[in-house]
């Protein structure tokens, strides 16, 4: 038994290993360093979508964020809508969130916006629970010292640009989506699904290639990887436990389940 614990991978190596199987590229030296700090210094996995690789930089996620505060026996999180800053005729949404370390903890304060101008179009309509994530966001980062910005303070700018990390995509569906109209590509879309419900990427992706019936999301049509992302958004508004049975009938990667 212990011979076999020593040889276990390190928590590094099973999110290293991983990150370039979900990103499907090379995870520079500078990239790897940060990630040997962030998996020796606050436990993230990347299985567990604590992390997400976007334009060659780390972000944490908010699941990430909020497992970590459990590690660290978080003592609690306040939540204040600042009214004087909110319209809701032009969906403006400004909150201010605490988080108490310990019972004893003065609290560490974030605060968090958000209206159309800075949020992707996916999620127009819920600015208010974007504003809140934020703050919540950035009160964790505060209190457990994490510089990283995390995926939800993004603006749309950011959004709408950033590699999504589940599967790759042919050169033809990436010229194919660059020109749609302003709207947020299907990667994109995909990617901002998977976040919004918190649903893991990796079983995502295994659901969406047997849906397009391809090995690969690179080797399906845009018809049909579009077909899905309509499948997965209503499954997941209509019945999120439903969705989540459904994706955990699909098998893991061998580095997932090290």
């Amino acid at each position: 038994m212990k011979h076999a614990a020593s040889t276990r991978p390190s928590r590094f190596r099973r999110n290293l290993a991983l990150a370039k199987h979900l990103w499907s590229g090379q995870i520079y030296r500078e990239q790897q360093h940060a990630l040997r700090l962030l998996s020796e210094n606050y436990g993230v996995s990347v299985a567990a979508g604590d992390l997400q690789l976007l334009e060659s930089r780390w972000y944490i996620t908010h699941t990430g964020l909020i497992r970590l505060a459990q590690r660290r026996h978080c003592s609690g999180i306040t939540v204040n809508l600042i009214t004087k800053f909110c319209d809701s005729m032009s969906s403006r949404w400004v909150f201010k969130a605490t988080v108490y370390t310990s019972e004893g903890s003065r609290g560490f304060v974030g605060y968090g916006d958000a209206d159309p101008s800075n949020c992707s179009t996916l999620v127009h309509g819920a600015e208010m629970r974007v504003a809140e994530t934020r703050a919540v966001n950035r009160a964790l980062r505060k209190a457990y010292g994490i510089g990283l910005c995390s995926v939800e303070e993004l603006g749309s700018a950011s959004t709408q640009s950033r590699p999504a990390p589940i599967g790759t995509w042919s050169h033809k569906s990436r010229v194919q989506s660059n020109s749609d109209n302003g709207q947020p590509r299907l990667r994109d879309q995909l990617c901002l699904l998977v976040r919004k419900f918190n649903l893991d990427p990796i079983l995502v992706k295994a659901y969406a290639t047997h849906f397009c019936g391809t090995e690969t999301l690179s080797g399906a049509s845009r018809d049909l990887v579009e077909s899905f992302i309509s499948h997965l958004s209503t499954s997941a508004t209509q019945n999120r436990d439903a969705l989540i049975c459904k994706l955990n009938s699909y098998s893991r990667p061998q580095e997932a389940t090290q």
